[in-house]
Order: C-alpha cells, then sequence, then structure tokens
C-alpha cells in the first residue's frame, strides 16, 4: 500500500490553529518572524526529520505544506533540509481553509484512489520512531478481518515521550497520551475519499474502529516556545529531566535524535 504522510510546515491556513488572529496577515506575521522561524527549522532538522530519514521502510511519500508568502531564503533553506530525501514534495499553497486544502492535497497524492493507502500526519517539531511505517504496515496486515470490513481504520501508538530541547541538550518524561497527532496512522480504503485530516486526532476514535499498541514508545512529542497547544505552558505542565546516558542511547537507537546535534544546533547563534 502507499504510504502518505504530511507535514504542515508553517503554512498560513485560515482556521486549524488554537491561537488566534484577526486577520490572515496578523498571521502570516506570527508564523513568518525570524525567531518563531529559527526554532522551527532547527526542530525540524534535529527532530522532525532524523526519523524519516532513518525509516527501516523507505517506502513512503510526505508532503511538506507551505504558505506561497514564506519569503524565498526560507524556501531555499527546507530544499536544501530535505535535498537528499526523494520521499519528499514541497507543495505551496494560498491561505485556504486548513482542513479543506489539506484533505484536497493528500487525495492529489494517491497514485491509485482505487487501492487502499495509509496515512499519517507529522508535525514538525516531532518525532516517531524509525520502525513507525513498517509497524504500521505490518499492525494492518494482521488485522486482515478489519481492513475487509471498514473503509476506515486508525492504528494508534501511544506510549513516547514529551522533550524539551536546547543547547543543554534534552529532557524528556515518558508518557502514555491516546491519539496524538505523532504516531498515528490511518487506513483508507480503495474508492474512499476520506483522509485522516477529516478527523481532530483526539476525536478520531469517534468514526472509525481503532487500533491501540502500546508495547514501545513510538513518538517524541517536543515541547516548545511555540507549541499551538501551549506546550508546558498549560495549566498542567509536564515535568521533564535531562536524559539519562541509557536514555540519550535510546533516543539515538528509536527515533535518530541526536543529543551532540541538538546541543551543536541549538548552540549556533
Amino acid at each position: 500500500m502507499q504510504v502518505i504522510g504530511l507535514c504542515r510546515f508553517s503554512y498560513p491556513a485560515l482556521g486549524g490553529f488554537q491561537i488566534t488572529h484577526d486577520s490572515v496577515e496578523d498571521r502570516i506575521a506570527y508564523l513568518y518572524a525570524e525567531e518563531r522561524l529559527e526554532e522551527r527549522f532547527r526542530l525540524l532538522e534535529t527532530v522532525a526529520l532524523p526519523c524519516l530519514r532513518e525509516q527501516t521502510h523507505q517506502d513512503f511519500d510526505l508532503l511538506i505544506v507551505i504558505g506561497t508568502s514564506l519569503p524565498k531564503h526560507h524556501r531555499d533553506r527546507l530544499h536544501d533540509l530535505t535535498a537528499d530525501m526523494p520521499q519528499v514534495q514541497i507543495i505551496a499553497e494560498p491561505p485556504r481553509k486548513q482542513r479543506e486544502v489539506m484533505k484536497e492535497l493528500l487525495n492529489k497524492a494517491r497514485r491509485d484512489p482505487s487501492q487502499p493507502c495509509l496515512q499519517f500526519r507529522h508535525d514538525d517539531d516531532d518525532a516517531f520512531s524509525v520502525d513507525f511505517i513498517e509497524r504500521l504496515r505490518q499492525t494492518l496486515s494482521e488485522c486482515s478481518g478489519l481492513v475487509q470490513q471498514h473503509k476506515a481504520i486508525a492504528v494508534d501508538f501511544n506510549k513516547g515521550f514529551v522533550a524539551e530541547f536546547g543547547a543543554k541538550g534534552i529532557a524528556a518524561s515518558e508518557v502514555h497520551r491516546p491519539y496524538y497527532v505523532a504516531a498515528l496512522g490511518m487506513y483508507v480504503q480503495g474508492n474512499c475519499p476520506l483522509t485522516i485530516m477529516n478527523f481532530h486526532h483526539e476525536k478520531i476514535l469517534r468514526f472509525m474502529p481503532t487500533i491501540t499498541l502500546s508495547d514501545q514508545p513510538m513518538f517524541v512529542r517536543s515541547h516548545n516556545g511555540y507549541n499551538d497547544s501551549g506546550g508546558h505552558k498549560a495549566s498542567k505542565p509536564i515535568p521533564v529531566e535531562p536524559l539519562t546516558p541509557v536514555q540519550i542511547g535510546e533516543f539515538e537507537a528509536r527515533f535518530a535524535i541526536r543529543e551532540a546535534q541538538i546541543k551543536q544546533v541549538f548552540a549556533a547563534s
């Protein structure tokens, strides 16, 4: 089955953000502020992209959606960061309704809409395990009964880490969180126009059967200065601790996140 991922990189959608703005112009100014974009690029480079490069199954497509108004030097930087990734297609869109444009792009990306596909979302500041795509495929192959009976099925790997990244390295805490964006996949039957963007990730269980696996850490959810969901500034912050030597090795082996690279990139002026 074709596997299609979707990553929005500071795309100025109409809607789709918990942080609100009075106008599209205000949203663009917020999203494209140099300090904010610098942090997003650092997280993309050190957290979000490495796990994709090291997937045990490399047969997937990744759509990175940007705004047509993203300044050229930022577009060039994004192209440079992904130049060695043949799976990546960077798509520029004007401001449109969030779910409308994302559903359209996902369905356009299906090489043969008559055949089933797997889909996932990938935030530009998160990571999933290097075997996420392999396990997503494997899980659906092991659930043939469900696949035959339903037009859509969600697969949720709900064990992972919340982490903060900076010049001092990585601090994290292990969590169990159902239906996060990270490490959540979806099966879509052939000739079915549904996409993973039809549903709010935390409500997807209301609309289809879901398969939950909790055996291994499968995601890293970044908390940073510009989390749309509020991150560690929320009413119930999640405490994090510096990684132990064992955890440093685990982050590298499972997520391709290297503390030495984190320190180097985040220490740069």
